[in-house]
């Protein structure tokens, strides 16, 4: 049984991480594309991005194999024969819990380690990435942009460094937009560190939207600071989410004051670390210990999966419920364990009435039986 779990969440988690990652992926294409950078900034963003996913989607898949291995197995009347020879449902959820404390483990990794260090090295390469100019404006032919409201363009960019024909549309200003056009135009570092455009003989056009009108202005030279075009899209606020574990437990205040959160929110990241890793193991024991409340049937173990889905979509909402509470007061972590908890407590009293089947007739009025040899003569 646990081959079989490894084997189906292997290929659950292998589709569900492609499906995800690529939707992300085509977002980030968008974007980065369209500013000017390599395939190569494309492949790395998207690569660190994938610990992430992977975290999103493990007890999902976690839960797909429990359900779909026990279907399996009960579809196949395995089930029914090893409950037959004696096995009881807190004997044959053995596998399953080490199934699920195995996927907590690759979760713990992932949660600890993996997700924090990705999101950190994104994070710095996002920044690289945006101070970078010859990347996100040094591009012939094409409509760039960098920043929301800002269009540019170079028709030419010679081998000294020198930029033909150049087109700059700043929209900000809804009400007062402005356009420049120059024949030439230089990328320049003043002593401030500030970058600048110096446009050479050019025109400026300022739209006045009250009263519908156009004001044009020739000039020899102009200057245009361009660097918080640049930082625009720069990520470099350090979050909770970078943080790892041992500065979480050893100092949640300096954590908070460092990134700007409330206590609340490194409490949150902190207690959500340990409690992700033991929704798995729920997951999992969730889809195993529903699908032992029948036996076999030919019509299948359908109602029984559905109770299995309806049962993890609560738990996920307990989860959203309780993540808004920790969020607005720290003492309240606690709460975040309550999901594992209720699904922990849920699989117990499943187990307790598949191993009874009076208490099951009891409970849903019918309980479906192996056929006996007199149905069979």
């Amino acid at each position: 049984m646990l081959s079989q779990f490894m084997v189906l969440f292997g290929f659950f988690a292998l589709v569900l991480v492609a499906i995800f990652w690529i939707n992300k992926a085509v977002r980030m294409f968008d974007r980065l594309i369209g500013d000017g950078q390599s395939a190569w900034i494309f492949l790395e963003f998207t690569a660190l991005t994938l610990p992430g996913v992977i975290g999103v989607v493990l007890p999902i898949a976690t839960f797909a194999a429990a359900v779909y291995v026990t279907n399996r197995l009960s579809t196949e009347s395995e089930l029914t024969v090893m409950q037959a020879t004696g096995y009881s449902p807190w004997r044959l959820v053995r596998p399953v819990l080490v199934f699920g404390m195995l996927i907590a483990l690759m979760m713990s990794i992932l949660t600890h380690a993996l997700i924090p260090a990705s999101l950190d090295q994104l994070r710095e390469r996002q920044d690289e990435v945006s101070q970078n100019i010859t990347a996100k404006l040094l591009t012939e032919g094409e409509f760039l942009h960098p920043a929301r409201g800002i269009t540019f363009y170079i028709r030419e960019i010679t081998p000294d460094g020198e930029l033909r024909n150049v087109f700059l549309s700043d929209q900000r200003d809804r009400q007062n937009p402005v356009t420049y056009t120059s024949q030439v135009a230089y990328l320049v570092q003043d002593d401030a560190g500030a970058t600048r455009l110096v446009m050479v003989d050019g025109l400026a056009q300022n739209v006045v939207r009250e009263g519908n009108r156009l004001f044009t202005t020739h000039f020899a030279d102009f200057s245009y600071d361009i660097s918080s075009l640049v930082a625009a899209q720069g990520s470099s606020a350090d979050l909770v989410s970078y943080a790892l574990t041992p500065a979480l437990i050893t100092d949640p205040a300096g954590v908070a004051e460092r990134t700007g959160a409330t206590l609340a929110q490194v409490f949150y990241e902190l207690h959500n670390r340990f409690a992700q890793p033991l929704f798995c193991i729920v997951a999992a024991a969730i889809g195993f210990s529903t699908l032992l409340l029948g036996s076999f049937s030919r019509f299948g173990v359908w109602w029984q999966v559905l109770l299995a889905f309806l049962l993890l979509v609560l738990l996920k909402i307990i989860e959203s419920g309780v993540s808004g509470a920790v969020l607005k007061d720290a003492d309240a972590w606690p709460l975040l364990y309550l999901p594992s908890l209720t699904g922990a407590v849920l699989t117990v009293v499943l187990l307790h009435v598949g191993a009874r089947p009076g208490l099951g007739r009891g409970l849903w009025g019918w309980r479906r039986h192996a056929p006996g040899p007199e149905a069979a003569a």
